[in-house]
């Protein structure tokens, strides 16, 4: 299967994070209000009512652009009256106290609605900051056309630029969010290709394992029945059948392993009870299954050693101690998860031991938090796994 194609990595030549720009415009936003706090201070206000009344139109303008400012702020018609209100106050002010610095306080409504509105009702919104704040400066100033034109053409001005930065931070932050999700479908190919060959050696390996279990299988039937019609030793005859209940028990496993490849739900303690069953059988031994407790949910990869642990232990009684009785206990506890198996001894069927199950059984435990205890039990042979529900349960 070809390998997926590699997807280009397009990133902008300066990559600055939209949180990194709010915390820009925060800031300046800042600066500009204690700019005009300060001079306000610094350069007095009118005396009498005329003064209180500036003082208190300038202090709410201020309050009102530096609500503008909070980055949690999203309703957009709430942002419209801040700014639009903090605009309109500094106009106000800027007729009644011409020689202040609140004539800025418009450009700054003007500024903050292109940046944070869009285009359509930021420019209409801007023009009815700008507008007064042209009247104020022009029925104040002894060149009532120059100054009227200056304020306007500055405005307009201020305000298409803060529309086009706000359009081009909008587009920065589409194109990350455009980077994010190539990224996403690049993983979800890479994935998805994965799964398809897992699915493919699955297939393969169902179809040779079908294939020559089911094979044997019929061989060794056939060897049963000519064994019984010739007159053969019972227990030849009955070894051959303990082969074929394997060789059943084996494609069961077959089954189950082709199951995980194809990425289907790990076996656990759920099937144990199974286990047991295709034990009885495949060998014809006794043996017992006692669940003590109320089971809980496991995470696969803690049960998984749970149901790996009694397969284990059941194919050995069934190579090394043909015809024991066998306990399988599964206790849930209050941390943990327990499961015993304890044969009692039997006849050697003389197959030699792989070696590596029962180590491979306990590396498996150890990796998710468990331990594997095996080892010799008055005539027969005892395992037990402890298996804890999480970490904090570790043994």
């Amino acid at each position: 299967m070809p390998p997926p194609e590699p997807v280009a990595d397009v990133r902008p030549a300066a990559d600055v994070r939209p949180g990194d720009l709010r915390r820009v415009m925060v800031l300046a936003g800042w600066v500009a209000a204690a700019f005009v706090a300060v001079a306000t201070v610094v350069g007095g206000v009118p005396p009498g009512g005329r003064g209180v009344a500036v003082a208190l139109m300038t202090g709410l303008a201020l309050v009102l652009w530096l609500g503008s400012l909070s980055t949690r702020l999203t309703d957009e018609r709430l942002l419209l009256a801040l700014l639009v209100g903090a605009g309109l106050l500094g106009a106000a002010v800027d007729r009644v106290d011409p020689g202040g610095p609140a004539y800025i306080l418009p450009f700054m409504a003007a500024a903050g609605l292109g940046m944070r509105l869009p285009r359509r009702p930021a420019l209409l919104a801007g023009a009815v900051v700008i507008g007064p704040g042209t009247w104020a400066e022009a029925s104040t100033s002894a060149t009532p056309t120059s100054a009227g034109l200056n304020v306007a053409i500055g405005g307009a001005f201020l305000l298409a630029a803060a529309a086009f930065a706000g359009a081009n931070r909008d587009a920065h932050e589409r194109a990350r969010e455009l980077l994010r999700l190539q990224e996403e479908t690049r993983v979800a190919r890479e994935e998805a290709a994965v799964l398809a060959e897992r699915g493919r050696i699955a297939r393969e390996l169902h179809d040779v394992l079908a294939h020559t279990l089911s094979g044997l299988a019929v061989q060794l039937e056939g060897a049963r029945l000519l064994a019984a019609h010739t007159g053969a030793d019972a227990r030849l005859v009955e070894q051959i059948g303990n082969a074929q209940g394997l060789a059943r028990s084996g494609m069961s496993g077959a089954k189950r392993a082709v199951a995980t490849l194809r990425g289907d739900a790990l076996p656990g303690p759920e099937q144990v009870r199974e286990l047991v069953e295709q034990a009885r059988l495949a060998t014809g031994a006794p043996v017992t299954y006692t669940v003590v407790g109320e089971p809980v949910p496991l995470a696969p990869e803690r049960g998984l050693p749970v149901y790996r642990a009694v397969q284990e232990s059941l194919a050995n009684v069934a190579k090394h101690a043909q015809g024991a009785g066998t306990t399988v206990t599964l206790r849930w506890g209050e941390r943990a998860v327990e499961v015993e198996v304890v044969d009692a001894g039997g006849r050697a069927t003389g197959l030699p031991s792989g070696g590596f199950g029962l180590t491979g059984l306990a590396e498996r435990a150890a990796l998710a938090g468990g331990r594997l205890e095996a080892g010799p039990a008055d005539t027969g042979w005892r395992v037990h796994l402890t298996m804890p529900y999480t970490d904090e349960g570790t043994p």
